[in-house]
């Protein structure tokens, strides 16, 4: 590299072939390779590694994009003293990913308001880093798609949806009751995805209580057998976070209203 040679021109050039490093980050990368006396084979490496970090940023946020997890807190703002009991250790292995090589699941139980999705959004959110896919979705939302599907190849057509990602979170199942069809398609997802892709449900209810949210479905004993074959579990015992918290703002003495400005004589 040369200094006539027009580094504007070169950007636009690598960008025409396919470069998704941005023009000025080439232009100044260029910059440096002059300044630095670099070497062609030095300057290939550079824009190699330029290149594959802007495709890993640009990855990223396309799996981000399609795993809907919308915003939750980083687990390292999580006030681990909160909760009566927890297992911090458990936590802490799982967003290792290591359950994802071996297809285990992961359920996260406690009351509402204790900061499940939370932990479960973390885990995805994880996954998409280590270049896995996502969705995350409650398990209402996820069951009323299905049921929208009009045909047997409509429905295995969507249903796709929920077996493909690497990892799936199906938040807040027993928030609301739901029929034998749709207990039939959540054990679907998860037969289907048995030993080979991880699934996450958070809930507040008990292995045994899961007969309440899908009365008079006879695949529930198959369907928890199935997920809690390879499955951890964490629980969270603890006061509602929110209520807590809620309650602390809403005892905060109100500030004087301001005062008038008194009338002269």
């Amino acid at each position: 590299m040369t200094t006539s040679d027009p580094p504007g021109d070169v950007c636009d050039a690598l960008i025409a072939i396919g470069f998704r490093a941005g023009k000025d980050v080439l232009a100044a990368f260029f910059a440096h390779a002059h300044k630095s006396r670099l070497g062609p084979t030095q300057v290939g490496e550079g824009l190699v590694a330029l290149e594959r970090r802007a495709r890993e940023t640009t990855n990223l946020e396309r799996r981000t994009r399609a795993a809907y997890l919308g915003k939750f807190k980083p687990i390292d703002r999580f006030d681990w003293s909160h909760p009566r009991k927890i297992d911090r250790a458990l936590v802490e292995r799982l967003l290792a990913l290591d359950f994802l090589a071996r297809g285990e699941n992961v359920l996260v139980r406690g009351q509402s308001g204790v900061g499940k999705t939370m932990l479960a959004q973390n885990l995805g959110h994880a996954a998409l880093v280590a270049g896995h896919t996502v969705r995350f979705t409650t398990l209402a939302a996820a069951l009323a798609d299905l049921l929208q599907q009009e045909s047997i190849p409509a429905f295995e057509r969507r249903l796709k949806r929920y077996l493909r990602p690497r990892l799936l979170v199906l938040d807040e199942l027993g928030y609301l009751p739901v029929d034998s069809r749709a207990a039939d398609m959540l054990y679907a997802i998860v037969s289907r995805r048995h030993e080979q892709r991880s699934t996450i449900i958070s809930t507040n209810l008990a292995f045994k209580q899961w007969g309440t949210v899908f009365p008079g479905a006879a695949c529930v004993g198959a369907l928890v057998d199935r997920f809690a074959q390879h499955c951890h579990k964490i629980d969270v015992d603890a006061d509602s976070w929110r209520d807590k918290h809620g309650f602390e703002r809403d005892e905060d003495p109100k500030p004087p209203p301001p005062s008038l400005p008194r009338k002269r004589p």
